[in-house]
């Protein structure tokens, strides 16, 4: 399996290149050169870690021996998914109509466990001699990423996020770590922090210094994961119902989209996708107008999709170039704050259940449909968002096991402007 430059200006290139590039050459997004036909598959009964191995092993497939000296993935490939999905992946139903996919039950809570511990797991066997992750954050990457780089690897990590812009928990979950992992505040937007990480690998400069390794959601080794957890829920759902499943997710870089549509292009029974978007409108004006102007993102109760120019959303359009071909399966609609805080309140009095705001943006939208079957994605646990959740319920939220270890820690952080040269004043020391 090759891989090339969604902009296709690059030279293709290898799975354990790609994951180690992260952004292609010429600034593109990394995507398969070619769609396998998988065999067949079985969700129902079977562990997530030996599903996804299943999914994603014609990805990681070598076409000769020079391949798979160059790139040995492959062969760990079934170790380093029983290691990195050793947490529960669950499908549940909500009502008749409603199921809700819950991926939160890993050791951040959040679903960026699946593709950061999956990355880690896959530098740790490829890595050079002098690699540096970097990441963006607009909330529970930062976390996901620090996590499982220092519990899975010692390759050292810098984890960039808007200052005052997460919540105080999610903050915690990234700057507990040490000295493995530097977490800088930066005095700007989710944008600020993606651009300046786009330019230091951009950076002959820094090129030079680091072997620089992504870890947002550009980087193909997060996305993958995630196409199989859209893959497993939606042939869970057809096993058990008989009916393909439309998904609701909530969307802010747009990596979980991808990773739906490419499940869906793989031939899983995913019947439609919504893209749940809050104030930021980028994608749900796209949709509207089929014009492509990405904008400053808007700051929303939502934090985690506080995105204005989601850089997924490329791979989105080099898979189905065509607005109206896209249009026939997939839609984005924007939710606002005060919508988000009534679907948290409505869900529950109804029924007790509690989300967190990303959730509760999905939900809203589903809640607007009949009574097809639908999927709503559960991105987040709601105990990292008790600032906002708990004065609306009028109540305490239990905290886990694991969240309220993390939050004895002592913190450090380092805040800085938001351009590339005040975190160079940082790290070229």
């Amino acid at each position: 399996m090759k891989y090339r430059s969604t902009r296709r200006k690059s030279p293709e290139t290898l799975i354990g290149a790609a994951i180690k590039q992260g952004l292609a050459p010429d600034g593109g997004l990394y995507v398969p050169c070619e769609w396998p036909a998988l065999s067949k598959l079985a969700a129902d009964g079977l562990p997530f870690a030996e599903f996804a191995t299943g999914v994603l092993r014609p990805f990681f497939a070598s076409d000769s021996l020079a391949d798979a000296v160059a790139d040995p993935l492959a062969a760990g490939l079934e170790a380093i998914c029983k290691q990195a999905f050793n947490f529960p992946l669950e499908l549940r139903a909500l009502d008749a109509g409603t199921s809700v996919l819950e991926l939160f039950h890993g050791p951040t809570l959040a679903f960026k466990d699946f593709g950061a511990r999956f990355l880690a797991l896959c530098l740790n066997r490829i890595a050079t001699s002098s690699p540096l992750v970097m990441v963006a954050t607009s909330g529970d990457t930062g976390g996901a990423v620090a996590s499982a780089f220092a519990t899975c690897s010692q390759i050292p990590v810098v984890i960039l996020f808007p200052e005052g812009g997460i919540s105080q928990r999610q903050e915690k979950q990234l700057t507990v770590w040490g000295e493995q992992v530097r977490a800088y505040a930066v005095q700007g937007t989710f944008d600020d922090c993606q651009r300046i990480v786009k330019e230091a690998f951009l950076s002959a400069e820094w090129r030079a210094r680091f072997d620089l390794v992504s870890a947002n959601s550009i980087n193909i080794a997060r996305l993958l994961p995630q196409m199989a957890y859209f893959a497993w829920a939606s042939l869970k759902h057809f096993e058990n119902r008989g009916r393909s499943a439309g998904f609701i997710i909530p969307t802010g870089n747009a990596g979980n989209a991808v990773g739906a549509l490419w499940a869906r292009h793989l031939g899983f029974p995913i019947r439609e996708v919504v893209l749940a978007h809050n104030a930021n409108r980028t994608v749900p004006d796209y949709f509207n107008t089929g014009d492509w102007r990405p904008r400053a993102s808007i700051a929303t109760l939502a934090n985690a999709m506080d995105v204005g120019n989601p850089s997924n959303f490329e791979r989105v359009l080099d898979l189905y170039p065509d607005i109206k071909r896209l249009q026939e399966f997939v839609s984005a609609e924007s939710v606002s704050d005060e919508e988000i805080k009534q679907r948290i309140i409505t869900e529950h009095s109804t029924s007790g259940e509690v989300f967190c705001p990303h959730s509760a943006t999905a939900l809203h939208l589903r809640r607007r449909r009949g009574a097809e079957d639908w999927i709503v994605v559960s991105t987040a646990h709601p105990s990292k968002f008790e600032a906002i959740i708990e004065p609306l319920l009028r109540k305490s939220l239990p905290v886990p096991a694991s969240l309220e270890e993390m939050l004895s820690r002592k913190s450090q952080k380092t805040v800085i402007i938001p351009h590339l040269e005040a975190l160079k004043e940082h790290l070229f020391r």
